[in-house]
């Protein structure tokens, strides 16, 4: 084979590998820098089927690779270390993926276990700059919202308000590992200072965020501290493995 050869069976073959569809002589010349004629294209394609290197599969068909061509490729023409650097880079991209998404199950699963140890709103911020919570229906009822349902749509608004949370609760909260109270009106949000806020931060590796408690003002701070010290030392153990 001549080399203008080899690369005309490579285009095809990258072409059907792309496409799944037979591969005409105006694909080639449309597609890649041969400087021939259409006429040569077809002359090194004929060629390449005489071969038996790529075939027709039926009648006014474009042609597409045969075992033999593919074996040719594999030896010769496919570009190995270009695809490794794609590869790696896929590899990487997915491995990231995957990290991110077993700490956000994690963190799924520990606030829920928050939630129901608590008996009140529990929030974890994500990988994905999301936030993620449970409890509203727990907080909504208690007493003093009950009788406040100002102070009830308050709490609502500021946990939905995702993006606001986030950024508050990262400029305000100490980067430290130690669990943190803020008690009314030292609450780092105005508006939910008729509450109380437990809040913990937990790690891993690229992946960190915040994880803790809302409530009233009059909530057991010592067990719903431990809780959510047990809470980050398993949240942390598990995410580690």
């Amino acid at each position: 084979m001549q080399d203008r050869q080899k690369l005309i069976l490579k285009a095809i073959i990258q072409e059907f590998i792309e496409t799944a569809k037979p591969i005409g002589s105006k694909t080639i010349l449309l597609g890649y820098n041969f400087d021939v004629s259409p006429a040569t294209i077809r002359s090194d394609m004929a060629t390449l089927e005489k071969e038996g290197l790529i075939m027709q599969p039926h009648t006014s068909a474009g042609r597409i690779p045969t075992d033999l061509g593919y074996r040719i490729f594999v030896d010769e023409l496919a570009e190995f270390d270009t695809m490794r650097a794609q590869a790696k880079k896929q590899v990487q991209t997915l491995r990231e993926h995957f990290a991110k998404n077993k700490v956000k199950k994690k963190v799924y699963e520990a606030v829920s276990i928050l939630s129901h140890a608590t008996s009140n709103v529990c929030f974890a911020t994500l990988p994905d700059s999301r936030t993620f919570y449970l409890g509203i229906s727990n907080v909504l009822k208690k007493p003093e919202f009950i009788n406040n349902p100002l102070q009830a749509s308050q709490v609502v608004e500021v946990i939905e308000d995702s993006d606001n949370f986030i950024n508050t609760i990262a400029k305000s909260v100490a980067d430290t590992e130690q669990i943190q109270i803020f008690i009314g009106q030292e609450n780092i949000l105005t508006e939910i200072q008729s509450c109380s806020m437990i809040i913990g931060r937990y790690q891993n590796n690229d992946f960190s965020g915040h994880i803790g408690i809302l409530g009233p003002t009059r909530m057991n701070y010592a067990y719903n501290s431990v809780i959510l010290e047990e809470v980050l030392n398993l949240l942390n153990e598990e995410i580690n493995e």
